[in-house]
Order: structure tokens, then sequence, then C-alpha cells
């Protein structure tokens, strides 16, 4: 089946939606965390966000083609991640309606039935510049209504720390693979912005452990077009590896 007769499959949907959380962005730093955000993030780069800066995870600035574009030394690097110029996409074990993420513990932190990664770099990222989420299982044991302890800083947890918490703090967009939201209402609780194709309202409540906002004026998620998935399938992604995270 040639590029330009095939359907796209739920994990280009979600490439599309995770690229689109780069889109206008300018010349900041992209730093993806996970597969389909890196695929996503470079598609973004090929396409519709050239300025994007992209780096190999070590010290060099690559192209669109993966090859060396120049170096990012340490400290630039900080100096791009506390002045709001980088945007990151994470993962998250927990997120809730305000946007807080979890990715350190499951239980009372002081006796936790499951010890996870620990807060790494989230609280000051959250705080200093726009941080996404990407979730391939969406499930409500991970949309919860409250996190189990605080990693990654939503609206609310912002909005009580103050106006140094809030200067950059911006949360654009969470992706899953059942849909795309963000937290663009009057408190900042998130919003059902689209469906990826062949998922079911129902699907994301079931799956969802909190009411969503904007259900009713939810869209599908964007189709890509014949150059975006010819990008995907032919250049960034040859060997398929985004089915193995979202599978067909």
């Amino acid at each position: 089946m040639t590029t330009s007769t095939a359907r796209a499959t739920r994990a280009e949907y979600c490439v599309i939606a995770c690229a689109e959380a780069w889109r206008d962005n300018g010349e900041v730093l992209a730093s993806p965390m996970g597969l389909i955000p890196s695929v996503g993030a470079r598609l973004a780069r090929r396409t519709f966000s050239p300025d994007l800066l992209l780096t190999d995870g070590e010290a060099m600035l690559i192209g669109p083609a993966g090859e060396p574009e120049g170096w990012l030394p340490y400290r630039q690097h900080l100096a791009l991640a506390t002045g709001g110029r980088r945007h990151v996409m994470m993962g998250a074990s927990q997120i809730d309606r305000f946007g807080n993420q979890n990715i350190s513990c499951i239980g009372d932190w002081s006796r936790p039935a499951r010890q996870l990664l620990g807060v790494r770099g989230a609280p000051v990222n959250t705080l200093n510049h726009q941080v996404s989420y990407w979730v391939p299982r969406h499930s409500a044991r991970v949309f919860v209504p409250k996190v189990d302890m605080i990693s990654g800083v939503g609206y609310d947890s912002a909005a009580a720390a103050g106006p140094s918490a809030t200067r950059y703090h911006r949360i654009p967009r969470v992706v899953s693979d059942l849909g795309v939201f963000d937290f663009a209402t009057p408190d900042h609780s998130m919003r059902l912005v689209s469906l990826h194709p062949g998922v079911t309202l129902d699907e994301v409540r079931r799956a969802t452990a909190f009411a969503l906002r904007g259900v009713g004026e939810a869209a599908y998620t964007r189709e890509p077009t014949l150059e975006e998935l010819r990008l995907i399938r032919e250049v960034i992604d040859p060997d398929g590896l985004r089915d193995r995270e979202v599978r067909p």
C-alpha cells in the first residue's frame, strides 16, 4: 500500500498531535521525551516549524535529517531552559484535571505502593518553560482527579505559589492515544480538544477519572497531509517503531 492510498494509523494521528504542540513556537529548544513525541518534533521541524532547535540529547544541535548542526554546551542549554525558551514534552504516570503530573510514586510518598522515577527535572521544567505531556495508554489510573505526588506543577499549584511560579508556567497540551487535551478554560481545568479518528466520547469518559470540559465541542484530530505521511513513514520512522508504542 502506497503513502498516497494508506490511511493514517492511530500512532500517526498521535505523531501529528504531538507535532502540533510545537506549531508557532518559533526558535525554542524542543525536548521530546519518548518515541512518538520525537517523531512529532522532527516532523514539525521539517514542515511548519522550521525554526525549532533539536538536540541529540548530549551536546549537539541536530538538523532536520539528524545531522550535526551546531554545539549546545550545557550552560547554553540551561539558559534556554531557565529563560522560557524551551518546550518539553514529558510523560506522566498520573496527571490530574489541573495538569499536575506525577512520575515519582503511587500512593502516600512516605510509604508508596510503587516507587517510580522520582520528580527528576519536572518541577524546574514546569516553572520555567512550556511543558506538554504524552500518554501512550490513556486510562483512569493515569488521568486521575488528584495526583498522589506533584512532580510537574499544574495550574492550580502554580497559582497557589504566586507570581514566581506562574511567570513562565504553561501547559499547551496533553496528547494521549485517545485524543488531545488542553487547559484553555476559565479555571484551567482540562478540556477535550479533539478525539483521534475511531475514538468515541464514551471511550474517553470511561478512561478518565474526572469530568472533562469541552466534550460537546470536541473535533477530530486533523488528518496528516500526504507529505507528512511520507516523511513519517519513509524518512523519520521508516522502521515503524511508532506502532510499537501505539498499536494499530
